[in-house]
């Protein structure tokens, strides 16, 4: 059972509170790993009575969590931890409020969860150190996307710096609480089959894909500044890179691994100028079909510029400059409103000196993350019957059969439990996140600087056109 804690969630109201924070708390409290004496306090500017917010948290988690995980006595006593207070985290005088109301047990942890616009980040740190409710057991977490380039990053690293010291800042990217990727780090440390072919002199090329039928819901305001660039490649994408390529830390802890995490983003080679051009692919969905489903532009989305240039998929040939990985690419793409939701790493691995029985072969690894959790090693394999004849077949565990269909934790129940633990392993350090943005900001620059508009892609496609030269020049394809 954890310790005893405050958690204190900016933007209680939100999408992200009530479709996934609050579905996770309910989870580790019918897991009983949340300890008996914790409460959930739901910060935000809307006017709700402590009922009217635990019927509103109650609506949402019972069509997030699966029916036969909802139990009604379960709810009473999880809904008993839930309390709401009103206040603009904008505003300095909130938080004095904030603060009697909470009162000042000093042995609590508080955990403070700013699921809120990045843009409010340097404000609620800083109203908290004023209101003194920054103590030395106070945590904060911050979600992605943490600043809009290199300069804003340093800008809110250093304000939050100034209140909360490295240890208590917990950067989040749920990517990095998936089961998958985390038995990613399993698969390669601790099995020594992969170890001695883990490398450029074995693998021809690495794909990692995270592809989205969805388009941008109610997240038009937002993610027409940010752009597929911001809200997935410097964080998501980056991160699986990082754990495909880095080495081994020579302890399983958090300094340890975000140490290795930093030294492969310092080794990205960087894309600057004209090799936008040959490196990159941007886009932007058009009108199209998803699921017999007519689907509108982009540019008719909802708070979206009817002129907007935002791409809503990006790919990218990236490199790392090191003795592992010289020579090899990693090929990167993610985008909105494509064929299918997925996400997936491959590992190609490069084909046997001499084709022996003149067949294609597979030789590869795939990692999925989604829809479904599993890794599959494919090989070739001889067709019963008579002649050479070879096909490629996989060897396939499938991680919820492997493990007796128990349920799956979701990422935000591993992080979250983390945070109140204090364990930062599976967090982002501050370097790590500025240099995830000294290599993204050149691209971005290099595409206003070379006018590189997003190509349309019809919605329900594979993305633009132009995907498919960025591996074929190379004599590669992208797996589908």
């Amino acid at each position: 059972m954890s310790i005893p804690c405050d958690m204190l969630v900016f933007g209680g109201t939100g999408d992200l509170a009530l479709h996934k924070l609050l579905p996770a708390l309910y989870h580790l409290h019918r897991e009983g790993r949340l300890h008996a004496d914790m409460r959930i306090l739901a910060l935000a500017r809307s006017k709700h009575s402590r009922a009217a917010f635990q019927a509103l948290a109650e609506r949402h988690c019972r069509a997030q969590v699966a029916r036969a995980d909802f139990d009604a006595e379960t709810w009473q006593h999880f809904a008993a931890r839930l309390d709401y207070f009103a206040m603009d985290a904008s505003h300095s005088a909130d938080f004095g409020r904030l603060s009697k109301h909470l009162g000042n047990p000093e042995e609590r942890v508080r955990v403070y969860y700013l699921a809120t616009a990045p843009g409010l980040f340097e404000d609620i740190a800083a109203h908290l150190k004023i209101a003194g409710l920054a103590g030395p057991k106070a945590r904060i977490v911050l979600e992605k996307p943490i600043g809009h380039s290199l300069e804003s990053a340093q800008a809110i690293n250093a304000t939050i710096a100034a209140v909360f010291d490295e240890s208590r800042v917990f950067r989040i990217d749920h990517y990095l609480g998936k089961e998958t990727v985390q038995n990613l780090m399993a698969l390669r440390f601790a099995n020594a089959l992969f170890e001695p072919i883990w490398r450029a002199g074995h693998i021809d090329h690495i794909q990692i894909s995270v592809c989205e039928t969805l388009g941008v819901e109610n997240r038009g305001a937002y993610y027409d500044h940010a752009g597929a660039m911001r809200d997935m490649v410097q964080n998501h994408l980056l991160q699986l890179l990082c754990l495909v390529a880095m080495e081994a830390p020579v302890r399983f802890d958090a300094e340890a691994v975000r140490n290795e995490k930093v030294k492969i983003l310092e080794a990205l080679k960087p894309i600057t100028g004209l090799d936008v051009r040959d490196k990159t692919v941007r886009g932007q969905y058009a009108a199209g079909k998803i699921g017999g489903q007519d689907v509108p532009a982009y540019y008719f989305e909802k708070n979206v510029d009817n002129d907007s240039d935002t791409e809503t998929f990006v790919a990218i040939q990236a490199e790392i400059d090191n003795w592992r990985w010289a020579g090899v690419p990693f090929y990167l793409r993610t985008g909105k409103r494509l064929a299918k939701k997925s996400s997936e790493i491959l590992i190609q691995f490069k084909p046997v000196p001499h084709r022996l029985f003149g067949e294609g072969e597979a030789n590869r690894l795939l990692i999925r993350l989604q829809p479904e959790e599993r890794i599959s090693l494919q090989l070739m394999a001889k067709n019963p019957g008579k002649g050479m004849r070879l096909k490629p077949v996989e060897l396939d565990l499938n991680l919820a059969d492997a493990f007796n269909k128990q349920r799956r934790w979701d990422a935000y129940e591993r992080l979250l439990l983390d945070v109140i633990e204090g364990d930062s392993t599976l967090f982002m350090r501050r370097d790590e996140v500025e240099a995830a943005w000294q290599w993204i900001d050149p691209i971005i620059q290099g595409w206003h600087q070379h006018y590189q508009s997003p190509r349309p892609y019809p919605a329900g496609s594979n993305g633009p056109e132009q995907l498919q030269s960025l591996l074929e020049r190379h004599g590669r394809q992208w797996m589908e």
